[in-house]
């Protein structure tokens, strides 16, 4: 069992001295994951593409500062959204969008989204508005607060609120439509 945990320790540090397979290893380990963190912050597949190389890239430059190995994997999810904030920060037009003026007569405590494949539910998430889908992936996916929300996206807190509402809310009304329609 030492062995196991030991192999990737031993990959990360030849990584960080510039071995190429040793970083191509991590790279096939642990793409997947942090593509489906920038698919699901984007909702385009070839941006995404972009941000996990560009993350991967800012990752093995910076490798050495790692100070311990077996941390790799959190310490790249971090760059890797770090890395899909950064980008996002640019591109985003943020408005506030209050939730209360828009209530609607569904129960909260409706389970409106146990009914659906998470195929379909990714689905969704990608086709958000950008603002909201970001906030909902980061407080519901990457559990991060409202208030660091805030602090990473140069936001205030009411708006991650109001932006994380309103992606529920149109979560709830194209999933509900999509059960009613498929019976």
């Amino acid at each position: 069992m030492t062995a196991t945990t030991q192999i990737p320790t031993a990959l990360v540090q030849r990584a960080a001295g510039g071995d190429a397979d040793a970083q191509t290893w991590l790279y096939v380990q642990f793409s997947k994951a942090m593509f489906n963190i920038c698919i699901r912050f984007t909702g385009n597949h070839a941006y995404a593409e972009d941000l996990l190389q560009e993350a991967f890239i800012t990752a093995f430059k910076n490798l050495h500062q790692l100070k311990q190995p077996e941390a790799f994997g959190g310490w790249l999810k971090q760059i890797v959204i770090h890395t899909c904030i950064q980008q996002y920060k640019k591109k985003v037009q943020w408005e506030e969008w209050v939730a209360e003026d828009h209530e609607d007569s569904i129960d909260e405590q409706e389970a409106w989204w146990q009914h659906i494949s998470l195929a379909d539910l990714h689905r969704e998430i990608k086709q958000l508005p950008d603002g909201c889908r970001q906030v909902f992936v980061l407080y519901a996916m990457e559990e991060y607060t409202h208030r660091d929300i805030a602090a990473h996206l140069g936001i205030t807190e009411g708006t991650s609120k109001s932006q994380y509402h309103r992606a529920r809310k149109i979560l709830r009304e194209k999933i509900t439509a999509q059960l009613i329609s498929n019976g």
